[in-house]
């Protein structure tokens, strides 16, 4: 069963509904078959490449709220996350575009990385305080979690993983999200932030078990005979 998850990694919910989300998925007795799909998604693709301001200044600004105002939500935000096991330093955190980490995530899905790019970026967004739109942190950044140097640096530089983030971006128009994380469940359901597991958890038993009526479990009657196994054994 599929399940397609919209996040930006500058976004500090979409970080804590993820863990919350694997709590959930490690407790789901069939997650052997859920397959993980993350989708682009960018919260203001306006901001710059090239940081120009604090997380906090940039969200009085964005926000028009006042700087104690965001200082007070920002302490919130990584009171939520230390629940869940995460260290923000969001006074570190380098506000810059997310659009080449997303490059970056779009080439890491067509290796089966996807799951594994998102938690490097957000890792490095929100805990170490890397500059996730400078593409020599990328490289390394991808060399973290498998990705080969030369692949990464050719595929930062393909316009075609812009054209898959839009069709993300798309999508997620298409269907009502507004806002992220936002998980969807076999297209069926959904959990819209960073609901706690037993959100997730109760969103999976539901929509696995309509998935399951509808993609029953193959049960073969096997006539044994002489045969090789994989691990070289003939008999």
């Amino acid at each position: 069963m599929k399940i397609e998850i919209w996040s930006d990694v500058i976004c500090p919910f979409c970080y804590i509904g993820k863990r919350n989300f694997e709590t959930a998925l490690e407790q789901f007795a069939d997650k052997k078959n859920i397959e993980v799909i993350w989708k682009s998604f960018q919260l203001d693709p306006a901001i710059p490449e090239v940081a120009t301001e604090s997380y906090t200044d940039y969200l009085v600004k964005r926000k028009g709220m006042a700087v104690e105002q965001v200082q007070g939500m920002l302490s919130n935000v990584t009171q939520m996350a230390t629940q869940v096991g995460l260290d923000y330093h969001l006074d570190q955190s380098i506000i810059v575009n997310s659009l080449k980490a997303h490059q970056l995530i779009q080439f890491a899905k067509l290796k089966n990385l996807g799951s594994e790019a998102e938690e490097r970026l957000f890792k490095a967004f929100f805990i170490e305080g890397k500059n996730i739109a400078d593409t020599e942190t990328l490289v390394q950044l991808g060399k973290d979690f498998g990705l080969d140097e030369s692949e990464i640096k050719a595929n930062l530089e393909d316009e075609k993983y812009k054209y898959e983030i839009a069709q993300d971006i798309q999508e997620a128009q298409n269907i009502g999200v507004t806002g992220v994380p936002f998980f969807v469940f076999d297209r069926k359901y959904a959990v819209s932030g960073a609901q706690p597991a037993e959100a997730f958890l109760e969103t999976l038993n539901k929509s696995f078990v309509e998935w399951r009526k509808s993609n029953p479990e193959a049960i073969l009657e096997i006539t044994e005979g002489k045969s090789c196994t994989v691990d070289g054994k003939c008999d």
